[in-house]
């Protein structure tokens, strides 16, 4: 099975991520760690990606695209995965070529959104300054809401009540996702 996790930054998109991919025995993927990891490299993409990211931008469709079907070539993915942050646009999300059966996005405000990043176990990342979070938001609204409809109208978006107690978000998701189309 093949599930993207789409929702705001602090939606529990990785919360979920992990514990679908624990439930499901098919392997977790957050493009964010990919992303994050490139940064710390100490080459001309690394750097790039780390002046992006800390200004809260989103790294370019086509930039994305290729390190994401890269990664989606590795062997641990070809029985399926479950993808976090990615697509972020509707030209992302119509150019992936590598079929998806559901499309899940954690609705969470972005009040709680914001209230929860800045209560997590003390470990601000570089790259989570209330004015990065806050343009991520921001962006979330403009690029990414679009690809929510993008697939609705492919009929496999499953929307999800982000706001509850994790164990009742995963137990929503797991019946919606095990449903037939």
């Amino acid at each position: 099975m093949k599930i993207i996790l789409i929702g705001i930054q602090g939606a529990g998109k990785s919360t979920q991520g992990n514990l679908l991919a624990e439930k499901l025995k098919i392997p977790y993927l957050s493009t964010g760690h990919i992303f994050r990891n490139l940064a710390k490299e100490k080459t001309k993409l690394g750097r790039y990606i780390k002046e992006i990211m800390n200004a809260g931008y989103l790294i370019p469709d086509r930039k994305t695209l290729i390190i994401v079907s890269d990664y989606l070539k590795r062997s641990e993915y070809q029985m399926g995965y479950i993808l976090d942050g990615f697509p972020r646009t509707v030209p992302q999300a119509k150019l992936f070529r590598n079929g998806v059966d559901k499309v899940v996005y954690l609705k969470v405000s972005d009040k709680e959104a914001l209230w929860r990043l800045s209560y997590r176990n003390g470990e601000t990342r570089e790259d989570e300054t209330l004015a990065a979070l806050r343009n991520r938001i921001e962006l979330f609204h403009k690029l990414t809401e679009p690809v929510l409809e993008f697939y609705r109208k492919k009929k496999i978006l499953v929307e999800i009540d982000g706001e509850q107690k994790i164990e009742q978000i995963n137990k929503d998701i797991l019946r919606r996702v095990k449903k037939n189309p």
